[in-house]
């Protein structure tokens, strides 16, 4: 709308009436009011902290000094759609296994409480000894229906635990981060969007004009696991004192040497932006392979799990009848 020509407090009234959702109406119209009142565009975001967080409110900063506003708003569009668009695939890496297992487990439940009870009415008709694969799995049978409030309560609360724990308390928010970025295939999927998220923002930030230290607050926050916030930090100490942000970085020691030797050549070459920008495209695509290979490879052994999982209760629960058959 800027582009266009439409005022600034006229493009807020249009967005806010023109949207669906009450609170989002609330919320813009809010922001219109406070420009109307003559407050600049960025003082008015920073009010709303929960929704505008600093790199926006920073880099809109930037435009209204430089007279560019369109420009960075411009700019930060195609760094959230980048950013969330980077977020929905690593959240698609993880919740399909978690899905299915949820899934698999609430299917194991029904089979053991509901199932499984009329098969052993059956056998003790029999008269004969069972199984031991068949026993086992009524003893399991059993044992569910007795207990399978407590262990879904043990489980939704181990959860919820867990959640407010990563929350509450900040060592264990990092070690539940370093937990990610050493997991198993995971981890190489966490590390490279950690690393793509860093570049993308210290990219926008840097193109933008901001400077570098001011910078590093934003690009902390952005990287979306703790122990790239505290590198983040450490980086902005280190480059405050004057080292280079290149050296910083390899001091970390979480950086590969591909992104380290980018940087480096876009500070000599005065280009940080643009060798931020083509390391943020190299992971970002890296991360869209990494998805694409863990969600192919896990849908046989998914599906052979399932397999194991329920056949071998369908089995346990025939072997008797099997056994049976041949006596007869």
């Amino acid at each position: 709308m800027m582009q266009a020509g439409v005022p600034l407090v006229q493009s807020f009234e249009i967005i806010g009436q023109g949207n669906d959702k009450q609170s989002m109406q609330k919320l813009i119209l809010g922001v219109k009011s406070e420009v109307e009142g003559g407050v600049s565009l960025a003082e008015a975001l920073s009010k709303q902290p929960l929704y505008f967080d600093q790199l926006f409110v920073n880099l809109v900063n930037a435009g209204e000094q430089s007279g560019a506003l369109e420009t960075m708003l411009d700019k930060l569009a195609t760094y959230k759609e980048k950013v969330e668009a980077l977020k929905a695939k690593v959240k698609k890496a993880l919740f399909y296994p978690i899905a299915v297992m949820v899934v698999a487990f609430v299917v194991t439940v029904i089979l053991l409480v509901f199932v499984v009870p009329q098969f052993e009415e059956l056998f003790d008709s029999f008269g004969a000894d069972l199984p031991a694969l068949t026993l086992a799995v009524i003893a399991l049978s059993e044992f569910m229906q007795a207990w399978w409030w407590v262990i879904v309560l043990a489980i939704v609360g181990a959860v919820f635990g867990m959640l407010r724990l990563k929350r509450t308390s900040p060592k264990v928010a990092e070690a539940f981060d370093r937990m990610a970025l050493k997991a198993p295939v995971v981890g190489d999927i966490a590390t490279k969007a950690a690393i793509a998220r860093y570049s993308r923002t210290l990219e926008t930030m840097s193109a933008a004009g901001v400077p570098l230290v001011e910078a590093m607050d934003s690009v902390a926050g952005a990287c979306g696991n703790i122990v790239y916030y505290n590198a983040s930090k450490k980086i902005k100490d280190e480059v405050s004192q004057g080292t280079q942000l290149q050296t910083s970085m390899r001091n970390t020691g979480l950086f590969p040497n591909m992104a380290i030797q980018m940087v480096s050549i876009g500070e000599e070459a005065g280009s940080l932006d643009a060798m931020l920008g083509k390391v943020a495209d190299f992971y970002e695509t890296e991360v869209d392979n990494a998805v694409d290979a863990l969600t192919s490879l896990l849908e046989p052994i998914i599906m052979a799990v399932l397999g194991v999982l329920v056949g071998g209760l369908i089995i346990a629960m025939y072997l008797p009848i099997f056994k049976l058959g041949s006596v007869v």
